[in-house]
């Protein structure tokens, strides 16, 4: 069963970062969502200090609080001081990775922090956490939240597509029609940082990058339908999950 917990659990990260990376990608936005990966750092450690504990809820919430502070602090520095993007995005998650780096090595020996973890995930080990979820069937704690989030981000995709198509396609035109470019924006927004927070402490920051962009990358070369995109997205992100799973097990590298 530990197999399938880790593919279960790879495979719902590979979907939801597939959703969010397809629209990132053709907004040409990828980089904030390794931005906002590495960004969680001074939250995380800012809510292990203010309450005591690493539970996932505490610890969540302060990932979210980062993830929310890097995107704004892009966007501040793209509108207010004129930067490029990316030079806004290289600005700001450096700054608070490099934050989080600090306090956490300064301050955070004796807690279960460690940078790794955060760089690297601990998909390995999280069929130690399982929690009974309904008619017996039992399922590890990271795996059910980042299930109910699949399961938001498909309702919010499903219920917001035409906003969040016409905002990343024509963004001028759909401002002209009186489409709330901004709100789509930020629903986005939203959506990227959610992922992103409940992925990393399964697969780590890097990992976070690379389903965010590649399978939507690769989906793209195969389809010229956005709709099919999307979908070819989450299953070639569920296929590289499955692939890589096996591969590292041969290797004897996980």
């Amino acid at each position: 069963m530990n197999d399938f917990y880790t593919i279960l659990t790879a495979s719902l990260v590979a979907i939801n970062c597939a959703l969010m990376g397809g629209f990132l990608m053709m907004r040409k936005m990828v980089m904030i969502g390794d931005a906002i990966s590495h960004a969680v750092l001074p939250g995380i450690f800012m809510a292990y200090y203010i309450s005591g504990s690493t539970a996932s809820l505490p610890i969540l919430a302060g990932a979210a609080f980062s993830g929310i502070l890097a995107t704004l602090m892009i966007e501040w520095f793209t509108k207010k001081a004129r930067l490029q993007s990316d030079a806004a995005i290289g600005v700001s998650y450096t700054l608070l990775f490099a934050i989080g780096i600090i306090l956490i090595s300064k301050w955070g020996q004796n807690a279960d922090l460690d940078q790794q973890c955060v760089l690297y995930g601990e998909i390995e080990q999280i069929s130690f956490w399982l929690q009974p979820i309904a008619f017996g069937i039992v399922l590890p704690k990271q795996t059910v939240i980042l299930l109910a989030v699949a399961v938001l981000l498909i309702g919010a995709v499903i219920w917001g597509y035409k906003g969040l198509f016409i905002t990343t396609f024509d963004p001028d035109f759909a401002l002209s029609t009186g489409v709330a470019v901004t709100f789509w924006h930020y629903f986005l927004m939203s959506g990227v940082s959610l992922t992103t927070v409940v992925s990393f402490e399964s697969v780590g920051a890097i990992l976070v990058i690379a389903f965010l962009s590649g399978p939507p990358a690769i989906a793209y070369l195969l389809t010229e339908d956005f709709k099919k995109m999307l979908i070819l997205a989450c299953l070639v992100g569920i296929l590289c999950s499955i692939g890589g799973y096996y591969a590292a097990k041969w290797l004897d590298v996980s």
